[in-house]
């Protein structure tokens, strides 16, 4: 899937964004119809879990949206990931009740 990786206020390197590109893959296993997505990485100075990722993932008929804040943004990215997973699973859900 195709997703535009933006870092803010630091430079990622390689090694992070294609963690991040590896765990939004496997999005896909649960749902193959997804168009593309958007990754935030923000850099907090407030507190000790100053590491932010936002995921946001386009579906037809829909967006799918998850931000998460953690030490590391490899601990964000999966609990964003997870968050996605579950939505998936319910937009899945509803999409069948239909």
């Amino acid at each position: 899937m195709k997703l535009q990786m933006h870092s803010i206020h630091f430079d990622a390197d390689q090694k992070l964004l294609d963690f991040i590109q590896k765990k939004v893959d496997k999005l896909e296993t649960f749902y193959d119809r997804m168009v593309d997505g958007e990754v935030f990485l923000r850099l907090n100075n407030d507190n000790i879990e100053n590491k932010t990722v936002e995921i946001k993932l386009n579906i037809p008929g829909d967006q799918l949206f998850a931000k998460e804040q953690a030490v590391s943004f490899e601990k964000a990215a999966d609990m964003a990931t997870d968050a996605l997973r579950r939505q998936i699973k319910k937009f899945k859900m509803k999409k069948a009740a239909y």
